[in-house]
């Protein structure tokens, strides 16, 4: 069985922690993080390196997952969740200008999506067919590439769609005419 809620949460040294009461916000320059955690459980940073301690010496469930989501707060302030779509298709094209999203998908018109505030939308620098969405939210960054890739269904006859760059879609071949 892991023991993994015993180990401590290293962190940078960007990364600000603040414990009040039953309260932990973790702070990022640009970002921060908040979580309220059992009374049961004490929180200490020392030297760049968080523990959680139960005060009643006992392993719970408690334990484990506030260890885990301070863990994942600690990871989400530093790393940005981050997922990347690719359009495929003749004269399918991705444009960003400010924070509009602009698609080119096949339609008698552009279609303009706004991306909410807190997400980062970029066009890749080598592939100009693919774009990244990120952000600190993970929730948003998946709602929101969701709602991007479901603009265009993906037609596998014509080779038209928008996928995820990991997924894979089944390309099937034009109807042969036998005589």
């Amino acid at each position: 069985m892991s023991r993994i809620w015993k180990m401590p949460i290293e962190l940078s040294d960007k990364v600000n922690i603040e414990v009040k009461e039953n309260n932990v916000k973790v702070k990022w320059p640009l970002w921060e993080l908040s979580f309220n955690f059992s009374k049961t459980l004490e929180i200490k940073v020392e030297d760049n390196v968080m523990t959680v301690i139960p005060l009643n010496g006992e392993s719970t469930p408690i334990w484990w997952t506030t260890r885990s989501v301070l863990n994942n707060m600690v990871i989400w302030v530093t790393e940005w969740f981050k997922k990347s779509l690719e359009i495929n298709g003749v004269w399918y094209k991705f444009e960003v200008q400010g924070n509009k999203l602009i698609l080119s998908i096949g339609y008698s018109h552009k279609v303009e999506m706004v991306f909410p505030e807190g997400l980062k939308v970029e066009m890749d620098a080598k592939l100009k067919n693919v774009i990244h969405v990120s952000g600190i939210d993970k929730q948003l960054v998946w709602e929101f590439a969701a709602k991007v890739k479901a603009k265009k269904k993906p037609e596998p006859y014509k080779w038209k769609w928008i996928k995820y760059v990991w997924e894979y879609i089944r390309r099937k071949a034009w109807k042969t005419w036998s005589k």
